[in-house]
């Protein structure tokens, strides 16, 4: 894909005939492992004989709020303790690590959007699919190793984005919750609120602007800029970067949104998760100027009722020469990233056909 010719082959050294102590390498792991455990349960004790309750509740911005201010720094403290728990005798994080590479998968669940995002053994989920597919999102997830998540993300609220978070914050710890400060009175964000309330999560609310890590990945906000009276164009945008490659995610931002963002923030881009499906709502012929992607993915189900993706955004992306994947023709899309060059799972797809 990108730069692929450019890359160059790693020398491959000669094999020496030594063998490590296996035995030895084996006992040296065990207790390393049986020093962790003890160190564990001390700790915990410690935190128990001082908080009482659900240690991992401590760290999380509710509680901080209710708690004196060197606590809250010690209940930090108490976060990255339990951080390093999660580390193997050999130091390597035991959740799925991709080894300084970035993956970002684009789910296949139909007629919605669901997104993860990996990075160094930190991970982050972007929307859920519909109401039916949170355990779909679930499964993938723990498929992919994934047992807690630093960020998630509801774009806007929308059953085909939301639906499924409520399953995904019951069954995974989460760091930082984002959603847009913007209420739907439906039973599905009712559900999402209360997901969160029995984590104890507070909503974090988008500032346009803020940068946050993602192991060697930095994503910032870039809108919505200001309030607007519609959900699509309150979703949440973000600009994804690691090293050289930029990922641009507008969820299902319209064309009102997309001009105010490109009006203040640089939006080019490698990858483009093509905003709301592929509708022609989005995507405007500015905007994407702005854009100038190489790849677009477009997450959208067969068949759908609402015709995604639309004819004009197609032949926008076709006559850019833009490498179009499709999670209705191709199913699950995933990209990697080393920081310079791109590699998907899949080549680019030929069904140029819109869902009209």
């Amino acid at each position: 894909m990108k730069n692929s010719n450019n890359r160059s082959k790693s020398n491959t050294k000669n094999q020496t005939n030594k063998k490590p102590d296996q035995k030895r390498n084996q006992r040296k792991i065990q207790n390393s492992r049986r020093q962790k455990y003890l160190a564990a349960i001390l700790f915990v004790l410690m935190l128990v004989a001082l908080f009482g309750g659900d240690i991992r509740q401590i760290g999380n911005s509710q509680a901080s709020g209710r708690l004196p201010q060197k606590i809250s720094r010690f209940a930090d403290k108490c976060m990255d303790f339990l951080d390093w728990l999660d580390t193997d005798a050999e130091g390597e994080k035991t959740q799925n690590s991709t080894n300084g590479k970035l993956q970002v998968h684009f789910l296949d669940i139909g007629q919605g959007d669901a997104t993860l995002l990996v990075c160094d053994g930190h991970a982050m989920l972007v929307d859920a699919g519909n109401n039916n597919q949170g355990t779909v999102v679930q499964s993938y997830l723990q498929s992919q190793g994934i047992e807690k998540l630093d960020y998630m993300i509801g774009t806007h609220p929308d059953a085909d984005h939301i639906g499924g978070l409520d399953v995904i914050l019951t069954k995974f710890p989460v760091g930082k919750f984002f959603m847009p400060d913007f209420e739907k009175d439906t039973k599905t964000y009712e559900e999402v609120i209360q997901a969160a309330a029995y984590r104890h999560l507070n909503i974090t609310y988008p500032e346009a602007g803020k940068s946050y890590p993602l192991g060697e990945a930095t994503f910032t906000i870039l809108g919505p800029v200001k309030k607007y009276s519609d959900a699509n164009n309150s979703s949440i945008c973000f600009l994804l970067e690691h090293g050289e490659n930029r990922f641009l995610f507008t969820g299902d931002a319209e064309e009102e949104a997309e001009q105010d963002i490109a009006a203040v923030y640089d939006v080019s881009a490698d990858v483009y998760k093509a905003a709301h499906h592929g509708s022609r709502t989005a995507t405007s012929k500015d905007f994407f100027q702005h854009v100038r992607p190489i790849y677009a993915v477009i997450s959208c189900g067969d068949d759908n009722s609402y015709h995604h993706p639309h004819a004009e955004v197609l032949n926008r992306l076709r006559m850019a020469g833009v490498q179009m994947f499709r999670t209705d023709d191709q199913g699950t899309i995933v990209v990697t990233s080393d920081g310079t060059d791109l590699t998907f799972n899949c080549a680019p797809s030929e069904n140029w056909a819109s869902g009209e």
